[in-house]
């Protein structure tokens, strides 16, 4: 039998040269993410889209049928403006139209994230749009915004075919997407804000009869990640989106903190956030507080500290719990009382 000499091979010493290469790649790499947001967005990006699949699998369980029609390009030469339109079946007339703007940190998600939630409202008797946009770091701000501008005139125009009636529009969203949601519903109801952003909006007061938001930010100032990997994900997310390192400073920040810029034209609005997301207590709550001291209508969803389970962000489509199932018939509740 021949003899194994392997395990007595004496091993090769590593050289100074694969040592200097070693050393070279580390520190590219840390560079990497000291001088660009990219590396650490699509960090963000993965940990985001491993959640919304899961989640969005979920829901799909015991989801209604709808009607359903899916890719449509609201915005010529735009490899990212799709929507996607859910009706209870057999829908006929124009329905009252909930808007919704997905979140994701503006560097994830996609239209047909939730799928299962938009049915659900649909299947309570509303049109339900999924409008997708463009996402960090290949886009920054204030290119959703636009597109979003953009989806309205496309709405406007196809409104009998999809079933929208366009004198009773919701705009809704979570996280960025409530975020997002929040700055057109400014812009909708306040021609300066409007220009301030450098948009023309197609919906009008008129159109626009409520807000739904969960989960979202309204003051980029207070933002904060307040260290952690959840601090530096906020950090890389920010950055990415606004293309800048010291984002809370930033022009775009500026423009994107809607808790300084609504009136009290601000359409109705309901509100929820979490009691064990950070967000609830320097972003909805703030906001909730703002817009009823304008005399805004709002439907304010909050919990005690001490609630449990406790709610983290993003809670409502989690329908496992009976919170979410709550907030589910209360925002159902809010669109038929605000549309009516």
């Amino acid at each position: 039998m021949a003899e194994d000499v392997t395990e007595n091979r004496p091993r090769r010493p590593i050289g100074p040269r694969v040592v200097l290469v070693l050393a070279f790649v580390v520190v590219v790499t840390a560079a990497a993410f000291v001088l660009t947001p990219v590396p650490g967005s699509l960090v963000v990006r993965k940990v985001f889209e491993r959640d919304a699949r899961e989640q969005t699998a979920k829901l799909a369980v015991d989801a209604p049928e709808t009607d359903f029609v899916a890719d449509l390009h609201y915005r010529e030469d735009d490899p990212d403006a799709y929507l996607d339109v859910y009706t209870p079946p057999g829908t006929t007339e124009a329905l009252p139209t909930i808007v919704w703007t997905h979140g994701g940190a503006w560097l994830s998600g996609n239209r047909t994230n939730y799928a299962g939630y938009y049915r659900r409202l649909a299947g309570a008797g509303f049109t339900v749009v999924s409008v997708g946009y463009s996402l960090a770091p290949g886009h920054r701000y204030p290119t959703p915004v636009r597109q979003l501008v953009d989806a309205q005139s496309y709405l406007l125009e196809h409104a009998d075919e999809l079933h929208i009636d366009t004198d009773r529009i919701v705009l809704a969203g979570d996280s960025a997407g409530a975020q997002l949601s929040a700055q057109i519903a400014a812009a909708v109801t306040d021609p300066d804000y409007a220009a301030t952003l450098g948009v023309d909006p197609a919906f009008t007061p008129e159109n626009v009869r409520g807000v739904v938001l969960n989960c979202g930010i309204y003051d980029v100032s207070a933002l904060g990640g307040g260290g952690g990997l959840i601090g530096w994900g906020v950090e890389q997310a920010m950055w990415a989106y606004t293309g800048a390192r010291e984002f809370a400073t930033s022009d775009a920040a500026g423009r994107m903190s809607v808790l300084n810029s609504v009136t009290e034209n601000f359409p109705a609005t309901y509100i929820s956030g979490g009691n064990a997301d950070p967000l609830t207590a320097t972003q909805s709550g703030p906001l909730a507080r703002r817009l009823t001291g304008l005399g805004v209508q709002v439907d304010a969803l909050f919990y005690p500290d001490d609630h449990t389970p406790e709610l983290a962000h993003e809670y409502q489509f989690d329908l496992s719990t009976p919170d979410a199932r709550a907030a589910l018939e209360r925002t159902i509740d809010f669109v038929r009382k605000v549309t009516t």
